[in-house]
């Protein structure tokens, strides 16, 4: 089974559109969030934006989720920012991106109106920076976050029931 990816930067709506894209299909939903160590997310709500080193371990572990859950397939988050991030969760098994874009003042809007969550707007530069769209050659699809989570959930799984065999 496919586990699909649901990447972005912070504010695009990887949880609400993962959660509701998870209930359509019947399947487990894991927010990427809760596989970083307690020292990621201290650094990131001091306002400094992780590197690759502290990423490895987190990337390791969402792969090893995917992994775990290639017979009953999934929707798990993560930033999945750059193609070597992605490369490390594709060594989980079969994935599929939805890869959630859109304006920065977009992002910084919803980002400034979460409340409870350690992800400062000033990081979202950074993300945006490091930041490298699916290439033609991965599997998956850009949704624009201006759409609604229910029609972006229905184009996923129309695209994605396209690549079935």
């Amino acid at each position: 089974m496919t586990v699909i990816v649901v990447m972005g930067v912070a504010g695009s709506g990887k949880t609400t559109v993962g959660s509701a894209l998870a209930e359509r299909l019947g399947v487990e939903y894991a927010e990427a969030d809760a596989f970083h160590p307690p020292a990621n997310i201290a650094k990131m709500s001091s306002g400094h934006p992780l590197d690759d080193d502290d990423r490895w371990p987190w990337l390791h572990a969402i792969a090893a989720w995917i992994s775990g859950h290639q017979a009953t397939g999934g929707v798990v988050s993560s930033s999945a920012l750059k193609r070597r991030y992605r490369d490390v969760l594709r060594t989980g098994g079969d994935v599929w991106f939805l890869h959630l874009d859109g304006p920065r003042d977009v992002l910084a809007e919803r980002m400034q109106g979460r409340t409870g969550h350690f992800m400062p707007v000033s990081l979202l530069d950074s993300q945006l920076a490091d930041l490298e769209p699916l290439e033609t050659d991965e599997r998956g699809l850009i949704a624009d976050i201006l759409e609604a989570p229910s029609a972006i959930v229905d184009r996923a799984l129309t695209e994605l029931a396209k690549e079935q065999p």
